[in-house]
């Protein structure tokens, strides 16, 4: 053999080698890129005021399709009609005058409170055996969604020990010893998909909050962007909630 045949070899050797390489990268990078897609949820939004049990079934269909690999997360985007729900560790006693309002016991965790309209709900579906299975971190997580969001309007949201949600000093009308709940959060982890998550108030009627003991706690009222002197639209609170999200999760 001679030397221009032994270094054509080596040459082709080379470039299928380097070629080789470049292919495996090529799918590595691919494989990353497409898992990445695949983690990011799909935001659905709902238009008009939903019936809460209509939406709660339609919630257990799509979490079903997630569990069975047939549908990819989702952020489910709601405002519903008037209605107090109660969550698995709600009591009649906190119901202190509920007049037309209906009432629904339902699954996530946390008491008694209003959703209306003026209220923007959010329902997480996600995974966590492709994140991480870890309920505290997830609510966690989520408290510091809203506070990052609320953030965007120059709201300084805070969260409060052992009561799950997102508050805020009164510091707008020089009363800082008083803090209000301007975000509930409750949610029911199954199969590690959640469910149900977070309502936070836009401009909803403050005052169907005084028929029950929001949250079963007496020492924090319940305020709102309006009430905070901030007109937000739904549009402009889904743009910036989107946003945080990619942030925290």
């Amino acid at each position: 053999m001679t030397k221009h045949t032994l270094y054509a070899h080596t040459s082709l050797a080379t470039i299928f080698l380097v070629l080789i390489l470049n292919n495996l990268l090529s799918i590595s990078i691919l494989k990353i890129s497409f898992e990445g897609i695949l983690s990011i949820p799909i935001w659905q939004e709902y238009s008009g005021l939903t019936d809460y049990v209509n939406a709660v079934a339609m919630m257990y269909n799509l979490h079903e399709k997630i569990a069975e690999g047939s549908s990819g997360e989702l952020v489910c985007m709601l405002e519903h009609a008037p209605v107090y729900t109660g969550g698995t560790s709600a009591t009649k006693k906190d119901l202190i005058n509920t007049g037309e309002i209906p009432t629904h016991l339902t699954s996530r965790g946390g008491q008694w409170t209003y959703h209306g309209p003026g209220q923007r709900v959010y329902w997480p579906l996600l995974d966590l055996s492709s994140r991480q299975k870890d309920v505290r971190k997830y609510v966690y997580d989520l408290e510091s969604w809203i506070i990052e969001t609320l953030n965007c309007f120059s709201i300084q949201g805070q969260r409060r020990d052992g009561l799950p949600g997102v508050w805020v000093r009164r510091i707008d009308i020089n009363k800082p010893e008083r803090i209000d709940k301007i975000a509930a959060l409750g949610v029911r982890i199954s199969k590690w998909i959640t469910m149900h998550g977070v309502a936070i108030n836009i401009n909803p009627d403050l005052s169907a909050f005084d028929g029950i003991v929001p949250c079963g706690v007496n020492d924090g009222g319940v305020t709102s962007f309006a009430d905070l002197g901030q007109m937000v639209s739904m549009a402009e609170l889904d743009m910036a909630a989107k946003k945080c999200f990619k942030n925290v999760f």
